[in-house]
C-alpha cells in the first residue's frame, strides 16, 4: 500500500537581515569573527523583575511618613534583592534533610554568596523588627531605625545590581536616600 503524498508546503520567503545587522546568527558578532566570545548575560527576567521590586519599593518607602511602615517596606526591598541573587545564583538543595527544612533568604544567601554574608546578617537581624512593623506596631521601629534601613537597603541594592552586571539606578535617586 502506497503512503499518501505530502502536500507541497509553500515556499518561505527569504527575509533579508535588518540595516545596521550583520547577517550572523544573533550573538555570534561579525562573519569576520572566527571565534566569538559570547557576552555574559546580565541576571535572569525573574531576577531582574525582582531587582525591579525591590526598587520600586525603597521609592515608596521613602516617602511613607510612619517610621514602622518605612522599615517594613525597606526590609522587603532588601528581601527581593536578595531574591534576585538567589534567582542567579540559587540551586536546589541536594540533600533530603536539607531541602524539608524552610530556610530564609537570609540563611541561604552566604551560601550562594559569601561575599553578601555581613549584608545577609544585618537583614537577618532586623527580621522580627520588620514582622513586628508588618503586624502594625508603631513602636517596632523608630524614624532612625527606619532610615538607617532604607539607606542600608539601597546600598546592597546597588551592590547587588553591580554584582549581577546591571547597570544602577544613578547616583541622587530614591535609593541613595
Amino acid at each position: 500500500m502506497a503512503l499518501p503524498a505530502m502536500p507541497s508546503m509553500p515556499p518561505t520567503p527569504s527575509v533579508p537581515p535588518p540595516p545596521g545587522s550583520s547577517g550572523a546568527p544573533a550573538g555570534l558578532g561579525s562573519p569576520a569573527d572566527i571565534h566569538p566570545v559570547l557576552r555574559r548575560a546580565g541576571a535572569a527576567p525573574a531576577a531582574l523583575d525582582l531587582l525591579a521590586q525591590a526598587r520600586a519599593g525603597l521609592a515608596e518607602a521613602a516617602h511613607l511618613d510612619a517610621p514602622h511602615e518605612r522599615y517594613a517596606t525597606a526590609h522587603l526591598a532588601a528581601l527581593r534583592t536578595a531574591a534576585a541573587v538567589l534567582a542567579v545564583r540559587g540551586r536546589p538543595e541536594q540533600s533530603p534533610r536539607k531541602r524539608a527544612r524552610i530556610r530564609s533568604a537570609w540563611e541561604v544567601l552566604p551560601e550562594v554568596a559569601p561575599e553578601l554574608g555581613e549584608w545577609s546578617a544585618l537583614f537577618a537581624a532586623g527580621a522580627e523588627r520588620r514582622a513586628r512593623a508588618d503586624a502594625g506596631i508603631p513602636a517596632a521601629a523608630g524614624p532612625r531605625d527606619a532610615d538607617d534601613l532604607l539607606r542600608a537597603a539601597g546600598m546592597f541594592l546597588r551592590l547587588v545590581e553591580r554584582m549581577l552586571l546591571l547597570r544602577p539606578a544613578p547616583a541622587g535617586t530614591v535609593s541613595d536616600t
